[in-house]
Protein backbone atom coordinates (compact mmCIF):
# COMPACT_ATOMS: atom_id res chain seq x y z
CA UNK A 1 0.00 0.00 0.00
CA UNK A 2 1.45 3.10 -0.92
CA UNK A 3 1.56 6.47 0.86
CA UNK A 4 -1.40 8.50 -0.75
CA UNK A 5 -3.60 5.56 -0.31
CA UNK A 6 -2.95 4.51 3.20
CA UNK A 7 -3.44 8.71 4.14
CA UNK A 8 -6.87 8.24 2.25
CA UNK A 9 -7.69 5.44 4.31
CA UNK A 10 -6.86 6.67 7.48
CA UNK A 11 -9.53 9.69 7.16
CA UNK A 12 -11.83 7.46 5.32
CA UNK A 13 -11.73 5.28 8.99
CA UNK A 14 -10.96 8.69 10.59
CA UNK A 15 -14.69 10.20 9.00
CA UNK A 16 -16.53 7.32 9.34
CA UNK A 17 -15.55 6.40 13.09
CA UNK A 18 -16.32 9.53 14.24
CA UNK A 19 -19.64 10.55 12.76
CA UNK A 20 -20.73 6.52 13.84
CA UNK A 21 -19.83 7.64 17.32
CA UNK A 22 -21.45 10.84 17.22
CA UNK A 23 -24.95 9.68 15.77
CA UNK A 24 -24.85 6.72 18.28
CA UNK A 25 -24.75 8.90 20.95
CA UNK A 26 -26.91 11.96 19.85
CA UNK A 27 -29.09 9.90 17.11
CA UNK A 28 -31.75 12.78 14.89
CA UNK A 29 -33.48 10.02 14.05
CA UNK A 30 -34.33 6.46 15.04
CA UNK A 31 -34.62 3.20 12.64
CA UNK A 32 -37.18 1.02 11.83
CA UNK A 33 -34.88 -1.76 11.16
CA UNK A 34 -32.08 -3.18 13.44
CA UNK A 35 -28.52 -1.46 12.25
CA UNK A 36 -27.28 -4.82 11.80
CA UNK A 37 -30.04 -5.45 8.85
CA UNK A 38 -29.07 -2.17 7.03
CA UNK A 39 -25.16 -2.38 7.87
CA UNK A 40 -24.43 -5.58 6.64
CA UNK A 41 -25.56 -5.21 3.07
CA UNK A 42 -24.44 -1.34 2.99
CA UNK A 43 -21.13 -1.98 3.96
CA UNK A 44 -21.27 -5.22 1.95
CA UNK A 45 -21.47 -2.92 -1.14
CA UNK A 46 -18.95 -0.74 -0.69
CA UNK A 47 -16.55 -3.56 -0.33
CA UNK A 48 -17.89 -5.09 -3.88
CA UNK A 49 -17.70 -1.04 -5.11
CA UNK A 50 -14.60 -1.15 -4.22
CA UNK A 51 -13.29 -3.95 -5.83
CA UNK A 52 -14.87 -3.66 -8.93
CA UNK A 53 -13.30 -0.19 -9.43
CA UNK A 54 -9.97 -1.57 -8.59
CA UNK A 55 -10.02 -4.50 -11.21
CA UNK A 56 -11.98 -2.05 -13.78
CA UNK A 57 -8.67 1.25 -12.61
CA UNK A 58 -6.05 -0.68 -11.07
CA UNK A 59 -4.08 3.08 -11.58
CA UNK A 60 -6.97 4.71 -10.03
CA UNK A 61 -8.13 8.21 -10.71
CA UNK A 62 -4.84 9.95 -9.77
CA UNK A 63 -2.90 7.65 -11.89
CA UNK A 64 -5.36 9.04 -15.02
CA UNK A 65 -4.31 12.20 -14.03
CA UNK A 66 -0.32 10.67 -14.20
CA UNK A 67 -1.05 9.61 -17.72
CA UNK A 68 -2.91 12.82 -18.30
CA UNK A 69 0.61 14.70 -17.39
CA UNK A 70 2.86 12.43 -19.09
CA UNK A 71 0.97 12.83 -22.16
CA UNK A 72 0.08 16.57 -21.96
CA UNK A 73 -3.50 15.58 -22.18
CA UNK A 74 -5.94 18.69 -21.24
CA UNK A 75 -6.43 22.14 -20.73
CA UNK A 76 -4.18 22.65 -17.91
CA UNK A 77 -1.19 21.35 -19.73
CA UNK A 78 -1.89 23.71 -22.43
CA UNK A 79 -2.32 27.02 -20.51
CA UNK A 80 0.40 26.02 -18.00
CA UNK A 81 -1.59 27.69 -14.81
CA UNK A 82 0.23 28.32 -11.49
CA UNK A 83 0.44 24.99 -9.64
CA UNK A 84 -1.21 26.00 -7.31
CA UNK A 85 -4.14 27.62 -9.44
CA UNK A 86 -4.90 24.41 -11.28
CA UNK A 87 -5.01 22.55 -8.17
CA UNK A 88 -7.85 24.84 -6.82
CA UNK A 89 -9.69 24.93 -9.96
CA UNK A 90 -9.05 21.14 -10.79
CA UNK A 91 -10.79 20.35 -7.56
CA UNK A 92 -13.84 23.13 -7.79
CA UNK A 93 -14.28 21.18 -11.97
CA UNK A 94 -14.47 17.55 -10.12
CA UNK A 95 -16.75 18.82 -7.38
CA UNK A 96 -19.23 20.72 -10.04
CA UNK A 97 -18.73 17.42 -12.46
CA UNK A 98 -20.54 15.37 -9.41
CA UNK A 99 -23.01 17.59 -8.70
CA UNK A 100 -24.41 17.38 -12.59
CA UNK A 101 -23.47 13.49 -12.67
CA UNK A 102 -25.78 13.44 -9.51
CA UNK A 103 -28.62 15.91 -11.69
CA UNK A 104 -28.15 13.35 -14.56
CA UNK A 105 -28.79 10.06 -12.14
CA UNK A 106 -31.71 11.58 -11.12
CA UNK A 107 -33.16 12.89 -14.33
CA UNK A 108 -32.50 9.94 -16.75
CA UNK A 109 -34.83 6.95 -16.08
CA UNK A 110 -32.44 4.11 -16.71
CA UNK A 111 -29.65 6.21 -14.44
CA UNK A 112 -32.40 6.72 -12.03
CA UNK A 113 -33.15 3.06 -11.78
CA UNK A 114 -29.43 2.27 -10.69
CA UNK A 115 -29.12 5.50 -8.38
CA UNK A 116 -32.61 4.50 -6.78
CA UNK A 117 -30.75 1.69 -4.53
CA UNK A 118 -28.90 4.90 -2.66
CA UNK A 119 -32.57 5.96 -2.02
CA UNK A 120 -34.11 3.37 -1.56
CA UNK A 121 -32.67 3.21 2.17
CA UNK A 122 -35.19 3.19 4.63
CA UNK A 123 -33.04 5.09 7.11
CA UNK A 124 -30.23 7.41 6.92
CA UNK A 125 -26.58 7.50 8.33
CA UNK A 126 -22.89 6.81 7.60
CA UNK A 127 -23.21 3.80 5.55
CA UNK A 128 -25.94 5.02 3.64
CA UNK A 129 -23.41 7.74 2.41
CA UNK A 130 -21.03 4.49 0.98
CA UNK A 131 -24.77 2.75 -0.32
CA UNK A 132 -24.19 3.18 -4.24
CA UNK A 133 -24.98 0.77 -6.55
CA UNK A 134 -21.35 -1.05 -8.25
CA UNK A 135 -22.54 -0.23 -11.45
CA UNK A 136 -23.41 3.69 -10.47
CA UNK A 137 -19.71 3.50 -9.06
CA UNK A 138 -18.12 2.40 -12.83
CA UNK A 139 -20.38 4.59 -14.21
CA UNK A 140 -18.98 7.43 -12.25
CA UNK A 141 -15.37 6.17 -12.56
CA UNK A 142 -15.76 6.48 -16.28
CA UNK A 143 -17.45 10.64 -16.18
CA UNK A 144 -14.67 11.49 -13.53
CA UNK A 145 -11.53 10.15 -15.58
CA UNK A 146 -13.18 11.81 -18.38
CA UNK A 147 -13.51 14.92 -16.51
CA UNK A 148 -9.62 14.40 -15.67
CA UNK A 149 -8.63 14.15 -19.14
CA UNK A 150 -10.48 17.00 -20.41
CA UNK A 151 -9.27 19.25 -18.45
CA UNK A 152 -5.72 17.64 -17.27
CA UNK A 153 -6.40 18.10 -13.81
CA UNK A 154 -3.18 17.64 -11.57
CA UNK A 155 -2.88 14.03 -9.41
CA UNK A 156 -2.85 16.33 -6.21
CA UNK A 157 -6.75 17.98 -6.57
CA UNK A 158 -7.51 14.39 -7.88
CA UNK A 159 -6.60 13.01 -4.64
CA UNK A 160 -8.22 16.18 -2.36
CA UNK A 161 -11.35 15.84 -3.84
CA UNK A 162 -11.50 12.09 -3.32
CA UNK A 163 -10.74 12.02 0.20
CA UNK A 164 -13.27 15.28 0.28
CA UNK A 165 -15.75 13.51 -1.79
CA UNK A 166 -15.92 10.40 0.70
CA UNK A 167 -15.40 12.50 3.90
CA UNK A 168 -18.38 14.76 3.13
CA UNK A 169 -20.59 12.25 1.95
CA UNK A 170 -20.42 10.35 5.61
CA UNK A 171 -20.77 13.72 6.74
CA UNK A 172 -23.62 14.90 5.36
CA UNK A 173 -25.77 11.36 5.42
CA UNK A 174 -24.80 11.04 9.02
CA UNK A 175 -27.84 10.51 11.51
CA UNK A 176 -27.49 13.48 13.44
CA UNK A 177 -29.04 17.29 14.14
CA UNK A 178 -26.65 20.08 14.37
CA UNK A 179 -28.88 23.57 16.32
CA UNK A 180 -30.75 24.98 13.78
CA UNK A 181 -28.99 28.10 13.90
CA UNK A 182 -25.69 26.37 13.31
CA UNK A 183 -27.27 24.53 10.85
CA UNK A 184 -28.37 27.39 9.36
CA UNK A 185 -25.18 29.36 9.03
CA UNK A 186 -23.00 26.11 7.84
CA UNK A 187 -25.42 25.67 5.31
CA UNK A 188 -24.46 29.03 3.53
CA UNK A 189 -21.47 26.87 3.13
CA UNK A 190 -22.14 23.27 2.86
CA UNK A 191 -24.80 20.61 2.65
CA UNK A 192 -25.38 19.83 6.09
CA UNK A 193 -27.10 16.36 7.47
CA UNK A 194 -30.70 18.43 7.30
CA UNK A 195 -30.16 19.22 3.80
CA UNK A 196 -28.86 16.54 2.56
CA UNK A 197 -32.13 14.17 4.53
CA UNK A 198 -34.27 16.70 2.25
CA UNK A 199 -32.78 15.15 -0.59
CA UNK A 200 -33.94 11.58 0.90
CA UNK A 201 -37.49 12.99 1.02
CA UNK A 202 -40.17 10.40 -0.37
CA UNK A 203 -41.10 13.21 -2.19
CA UNK A 204 -39.63 13.89 -5.74
CA UNK A 205 -39.67 17.75 -5.37
CA UNK A 206 -37.77 16.95 -2.81
CA UNK A 207 -35.53 14.23 -3.53
CA UNK A 208 -34.60 16.38 -6.82
CA UNK A 209 -32.67 19.61 -4.61
CA UNK A 210 -29.71 19.44 -2.66
CA UNK A 211 -27.62 17.70 -4.96
CA UNK A 212 -24.13 18.64 -3.90
CA UNK A 213 -22.22 16.11 -2.17
CA UNK A 214 -20.10 18.86 -0.13
CA UNK A 215 -20.62 23.06 -1.03
CA UNK A 216 -24.30 23.93 -1.38
CA UNK A 217 -23.26 26.58 -3.79
CA UNK A 218 -23.89 24.38 -6.80
CA UNK A 219 -27.43 23.99 -5.86
CA UNK A 220 -27.63 27.87 -5.45
CA UNK A 221 -26.05 28.50 -8.23
CA UNK A 222 -28.30 25.95 -10.23
CA UNK A 223 -31.78 26.70 -8.66
CA UNK A 224 -31.85 23.32 -7.15
CA UNK A 225 -31.55 24.63 -3.07
CA UNK A 226 -34.21 23.72 -0.95
CA UNK A 227 -33.92 24.99 2.76
CA UNK A 228 -36.63 23.02 4.02
CA UNK A 229 -38.74 20.31 3.83
CA UNK A 230 -42.95 20.54 3.84
CA UNK A 231 -42.34 18.74 6.86
CA UNK A 232 -40.17 18.92 10.00
CA UNK A 233 -36.90 16.39 9.89
CA UNK A 234 -38.24 14.87 12.53
CA UNK A 235 -40.97 13.47 10.66
CA UNK A 236 -39.46 13.69 7.62
CA UNK A 237 -40.57 10.48 5.01
CA UNK A 238 -37.70 8.62 3.99
CA UNK A 239 -36.91 6.53 1.32
CA UNK A 240 -38.99 4.94 -1.33
CA UNK A 241 -42.37 4.14 -0.78
CA UNK A 242 -41.32 1.18 -3.60
CA UNK A 243 -39.16 -0.29 -1.19
CA UNK A 244 -40.72 -0.15 2.73
CA UNK A 245 -38.32 -0.86 5.62
CA UNK A 246 -37.84 -4.87 5.83
CA UNK A 247 -35.26 -7.34 5.84
CA UNK A 248 -35.88 -8.73 3.02
CA UNK A 249 -35.02 -4.80 1.23
CA UNK A 250 -31.90 -4.62 3.15
CA UNK A 251 -30.69 -7.49 1.72
CA UNK A 252 -27.38 -7.61 -0.31
CA UNK A 253 -29.25 -9.39 -3.25
CA UNK A 254 -32.25 -7.10 -2.94
CA UNK A 255 -30.00 -3.95 -3.22
CA UNK A 256 -27.89 -5.70 -6.53
CA UNK A 257 -31.08 -6.32 -8.08
CA UNK A 258 -32.91 -2.92 -7.45
CA UNK A 259 -32.19 -1.32 -11.43
CA UNK A 260 -34.38 -4.47 -12.46
CA UNK A 261 -37.55 -3.56 -10.86
CA UNK A 262 -39.81 -1.26 -12.61
CA UNK A 263 -40.71 2.28 -11.36
CA UNK A 264 -43.59 2.33 -8.70
CA UNK A 265 -46.39 5.09 -8.88
CA UNK A 266 -45.02 7.68 -6.29
CA UNK A 267 -48.44 9.02 -4.80
CA UNK A 268 -46.93 11.13 -2.33
CA UNK A 269 -44.99 12.94 -4.83
CA UNK A 270 -48.49 13.57 -6.67
CA UNK A 271 -49.65 15.09 -3.23
CA UNK A 272 -47.22 17.52 -2.63
CA UNK A 273 -47.19 18.61 -5.86
CA UNK A 274 -50.94 19.04 -5.64
CA UNK A 275 -49.84 20.89 -2.35
CA UNK A 276 -47.24 23.00 -3.94
CA UNK A 277 -49.76 23.74 -6.70
CA UNK A 278 -52.07 25.42 -4.62
CA UNK A 279 -49.89 27.61 -2.88
CA UNK A 280 -48.09 29.25 -5.86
Amino acid sequence: MNENSLIRLSIFFGVFSLMALLELAWPARHAALKRRYRWQANLSVVVIGAIIARLILPATLAGVAIFAQDNQLGLFHHLVPPPWLAIVLGVLWLDCVIYWQHRLFHRVPVLWRIHRMHHADSHVDTTTGLRFHPVEIMLSLGIKAAAILLLGVPALAVVIFEVALNAFSIFNHSNIRLPQNIDDKLARLVITQRLHRIHHSQYAAETNSNFGFSVSWWDKLFGSFKARAQQPDENLDIGQQQYPPSKYNSSLWRLLTMPLDKPATDTKSAAYNAIDDSQK
